[in-house]
């Protein structure tokens, strides 16, 4: 595998996640999903999940089975988030480390290629997934639409993700339409 391949989604969607259908899962054959949290369910600097991510998590749990994977290191946040969704959870991932990743997949008795990595990071929810051979879903950064300013680390999230966005394409990594923020 080239390097510019870890960086590649199968799947770049333009629209938020709740955009993705069952039946677009189902055309990959895919039966589980391992989300990222931050920014890509929450913006990461809120605790309530959006009535939109929570409708959508209900419905898919109907079809595929799906787990939270945060690299974020506050266990109190991403077990209140998993809980208020009913999910199975694993906070402090480190990805691209695929520990966190392979468990999951396990616990949901699937094999890689079954499951869809999904997340707003290239470097991080990509790779990792990329690495296991996983169907990789890159996602625009969610946003909480209650105005005010964001916080300073989701502007600095949202910057990193620019600028890995603008290193990938400079590798030649086909993105699609623009999908920064």
């Amino acid at each position: 595998m080239f390097p510019w391949q870890l960086l590649t989604p199968n799947l770049v969607l333009a629209q938020p996640i709740w955009s993705l259908s069952h039946d677009t899962l189902a055309h990959h054959q895919i039966k589980g999903m391992i989300l990222d949290v931050d920014n890509t369910i929450i913006s990461n600097d809120r605790l309530e999940v959006c009535p939109q991510v929570v409708e959508w998590i209900a419905t898919m749990k109907q079809h595929h089975k799906i787990w939270l994977i945060s690299n974020n290191f506050s266990n109190k946040r991403i077990k209140y988030i998993a809980e208020s969704l009913d999910l199975p959870y694993r906070s402090r991932a480190v990805k691209p480390s695929r520990r966190a990743i392979r468990y999951a997949i396990k616990d949901m008795n699937l094999e890689p290629e079954q499951v869809a990595m999904i997340g707003d990071r290239l470097f991080t929810d990509t790779i990792a997934g990329n690495r296991l051979g996983m169907f990789t879903i890159l996602v625009p950064p969610i946003s909480d639409n209650k105005g005010g300013d964001p916080s300073w680390v989701a502007k600095q999230s949202h910057h990193l993700r620019d600028w890995e966005i603008w290193l990938a394409r400079k590798w030649g990594v086909n993105l699609g339409k623009d999908t920064s923020s």
